[in-house]
C-alpha cells in the first residue's frame, strides 16, 4: 500500500497546480524560501488589487501556504506592506548614506540619478508601482509609505546638510523626484513618459541641487 506523505491528507488545502498548502510553521530549511514567495505573493496582490482590496487571506493563496503563516512571518496586513516597502526601496535606503559622500554640489545628480535609476529598473519598478498605487488610495498605506520614507531616508539625507532647514529641504527634493515618477511611470504623461532617462536627469538634477543647497 502506498502511503500518504505528510500534509497531504484530506485537511491541507490543494493549491491550483496541484500541489498542497503547507499549515502551521515550516521547517527551518524553508524559511526564507517561504518568507520571500509570500513578499512576492503580497507585491503582486498589492499591485494588482490595490491596499484596500488585498487580504492576508488572498496573499496566503497566492503564496501557496496558509493564511496562519503569513500572520507568523509579518503579523497584520499593514505590516505585511511595510514589508514590501522596505525591500522595493532597500537600494534607495543602503544608498542614502552615499549621497552627500562626495562634492555637495553634485549631490542633486546622485539622488536624482539614484531615485529615476529605481524606476527604470524592470525588478523594482513593478513592486513601487504596487507600494505608490496602494499608497495613493489608502491612509493606512500611506502612513507606512511616509514613515519608512521619511525615518529611513529623507531625515538621513537631511542630516547630512549643513542648512537651518534641512529637513524641508530634502522633502522639496524629494516631491521634486516623485512627482516626476508620478507622471512619467504611473500617470505615463507624454513627452515625459518616453524622454531618455539621462535626458531627464541631466534637466531635473540642478532643480534637485537648488532644493539642497540653494538659498
Amino acid at each position: 500500500m502506498t502511503g500518504t506523505a505528510p500534509g497531504d491528507g484530506p485537511g491541507t488545502p490543494a493549491r491550483g497546480d496541484g500541489t498542497t498548502r503547507r499549515r502551521g510553521r515550516p521547517p527551518r530549511t524553508e524559511s526564507a524560501g517561504t518568507r520571500d514567495r509570500i513578499l512576492d505573493a503580497a507585491r503582486e496582490e498589492f499591485s494588482a488589487r490595490g491596499y484596500e482590496k488585498t487580504s492576508v487571506r488572498g496573499i496566503a493563496k497566492s503564496a501557496g501556504v496558509d493564511s496562519a503563516l503569513v500572520h507568523h512571518y509579518f503579523g497584520t496586513k499593514e505590516q505585511v506592506f511595510e514589508a514590501a516597502v522596505e525591500v522595493a526601496f532597500a537600494p534607495a535606503f543602503t544608498a542614502r548614506d552615499t549621497i552627500l559622500d562626495g562634492p555637495v554640489e553634485e549631490a542633486g545628480e546622485r539622488m536624482t540619478r539614484m531615485i529615476i535609476g529605481l524606476w527604470e529598473s524592470p525588478v523594482s519598478r513593478a513592486p513601487l508601482l504596487a507600494i505608490v498605487r496602494s499608497a495613493v488610495n489608502n491612509e493606512i498605506a500611506a502612513g507606512v509609505f511616509r514613515r519608512l520614507i521619511a525615518g529611513q531616508l529623507l531625515r538621513r539625507i537631511a542630516g547630512q546638510l549643513d542648512v537651518p532647514d534641512a529637513e524641508l529641504r530634502a522633502e522639496l527634493a524629494a516631491a521634486q523626484l516623485v512627482g516626476i515618477a508620478m507622471i512619467r511611470y504611473v500617470i505615463r504623461v507624454e513627452p515625459l513618459a518616453s524622454a531618455d532617462a539621462e535626458q531627464i536627469i541631466r534637466r531635473v538634477a540642478p532643480v534637485v541641487q537648488g532644493h539642497l543647497t540653494g538659498r
